[in-house]
């Protein structure tokens, strides 16, 4: 089999199946490749380590470990943090900032929606600054900000001033979960990325808990300060912090990382090679933008973070009035948080073991499943009598199984996305979603409605429902899709079709590239 070797009017001819379009460049499959800033680095990655049995799998195992350990845990209390500053709001609203800056009608659901519409403006800008731009240390600078301007809310003398301020810090945010989703890709193999993506994203739970802890403890302050004031100094400052840290240790690729020897780098690039998703790449290509938008799957992506975030939004910000809505005071409802915050850490959990044990393309399936709990939780909650308070706070608590299938929806994208430019405007649409869900989910929930906030429940449980059947579609337009290659590629078996290692660091994207297959 020839290597290399196809005219354009051979790969032009990928259009004609359902899913496989064309690579913009005529110059060979190698083309983008010699573009890349280290691209002498990955063809000799390939060299010593990409042929067949280069892989040790002891090596591999034991790097593998390594990586874990340096990766994981410093993007996991990434999110920490980045939870923590999410709820920040919640935990001031049961300490005096709604009475003390006026918050009347719908002024708190318009803060808690604000902080999106900074997002959701700077999220493609900032994807795309990023692939210019070292993405470990990148991520660094922004949460120094985000962290920066948490402690800047502390000083807030009206709702304008407040506005403002969670505008501009729901900009330096917008490129957190893009980022924490490239670094896993670039280190992780596609099999592999369901359990790491939930590994860091379970500190989400983390968060809910320490969120609820440290609203206890911060409640119990008596300064000079109102107590919601230094809820946002105190998160601000230790976020700011951790900042400092992280640009300082964490890795902004497998290529350039100080933490592996020279060999091991080497090893670790022509094992991700498997991927198929091609490598950092810091152009930002036409064709690939041209893949993206005509990608029916880069819409349905859209309107997977748009129906998973209106639960967000509204949990994100009502959970502490709702559960004090339930009869317990202020302290309770603060302590409340913390088995909240293990639940989503126990849900997220079971649903990476599960999908670890069940056969390869089962992804889809453990997201349907997962989602049956929040299904019946938000019905419960609906249904219960008022007076059943631990019945309703139980139901309430069920809610937070949604996580976990949206986490392994993640790996969806990140596993199912090829280009590195196609990759980052992908990462940035889910979140661009999922700002809109979560400026309309705090809507929802009326003032006039609290305690129960039926108006509120019933659409999370409209968007659980819809949610669930993203799932289906999507599993139907993989399979359609893989179905479409494979006849393609018996089509074209006595042809010139370039071979995996010729394709791995290609920058192709998924349709553009024969030799990638969706998993499901």
């Amino acid at each position: 089999m020839s290597k290399g070797t196809s005219t354009p009017d051979e790969k032009a001819s990928y259009s004609l199946q359902e899913d496989v379009v064309p690579a913009e460049s005529t110059r060979g499959w190698l083309s983008a490749w010699r573009k890349s800033d280290d691209s002498d680095f990955y063809r000799e990655a390939l060299a010593k380590y990409g042929g067949k049995g280069d892989i040790d799998p002891v090596r591999e195992k034991r790097l593998r470990k390594r990586i874990d350990w340096i990766i994981l845990p410093q993007l996991g209390i990434c999110y920490l943090f980045y939870y923590v500053d999410k709820t920040t709001l919640s935990y001031a609203a049961i300490f005096g900032i709604k009475s003390d800056l006026n918050l009347y009608g719908t002024r708190y659901s318009w803060l808690s929606s604000v902080f999106y519409f900074g997002w959701l403006v700077w999220a493609m800008p900032s994807n795309l600054l990023m692939q210019r731009s070292p993405a470990g240390s990148y991520l660094a600078i922004n949460i120094f900000l985000w962290g920066a301007f948490l402690m800047a809310q502390a000083g807030a003398k009206n709702y304008t001033d407040m506005v403002i301020l969670r505008v501009i810090s729901g900009a330096a945010e917008s490129i957190a979960d893009p980022a924490f989703m490239l670094i896993t890709t670039s280190w992780y193999l596609r099999s592999e990325q369901p359990k790491a993506i939930a590994m860091w994203y379970v500190w989400n739970g983390v968060g809910v808990a320490a969120g609820g802890l440290l609203g206890y403890a911060i409640g119990h302050i008596r300064g000079a300060l109102a107590s919601w004031r230094y809820e946002f100094l105190i998160v601000g400052a230790i976020c700011s912090f951790w900042a400092c840290i992280l640009f300082v240790l964490l890795p902004n690729s497998p290529a350039t990382s100080r933490w592996f020897s020279r060999d091991d780098r080497l090893f670790l690039v022509a094992r991700v090679a498997k991927n198929q998703t091609g490598i950092d790449n810091r152009k930002i290509k036409k064709d690939h933008v041209i893949d993206f938008l005509t990608d029916i799957k880069s819409y349905m992506f859209f309107l997977l973070g748009f129906v998973a975030n209106i639960p967000n939004g509204g949990i994100s910000n009502f959970s502490t009035l709702i559960i004090k809505g339930l009869g317990f005071d202020t302290f309770h409802t603060a302590l409340l948080g913390i088995p909240q915050g293990a639940l989503v850490v126990i849900w997220i959990s079971a649903g990476a073991y599960l999908n670890s044990k069940l056969p390869n393309n089962s992804r889809t399936l453990v997201c349907m499943l997962f989602m049956l709990p929040t299904i019946a939780g938000c019905l419960g909650f609906l249904l219960a009598p008022h007076t059943a308070y631990v019945g309703r706070l139980i139901c309430f608590y069920a809610t937070g199984s949604y996580q976990a299938s949206f986490v392994i929806a993640l790996s969806l994208i990140t596993s199912n996305t090829g280009g590195q430019t196609k990759k980052q405007l992908t990462s940035a649409i889910i979140w661009m979603g999922a700002c809109i869900g979560n400026i309309a989910g705090p809507f929802f929930f009326k003032s006039e409605q609290a305690p129960g906030y039926k108006l509120g429940i019933g659409a999370m449980l409209v968007a659980n429902c819809l949610e669930l059947i993203l799932f289906v579609l999507f599993r139907i337009m993989f399979v359609r899709a893989n179905k479409a290659k494979d006849r393609l590629a018996a089509e074209r078996r006595e042809g010139p079709v370039p071979d995996s290692q010729e394709t791995a660091f290609a920058d192709l994207t998924d349709r553009q590239n024969p030799n990638f297959r969706y998993v499901y």
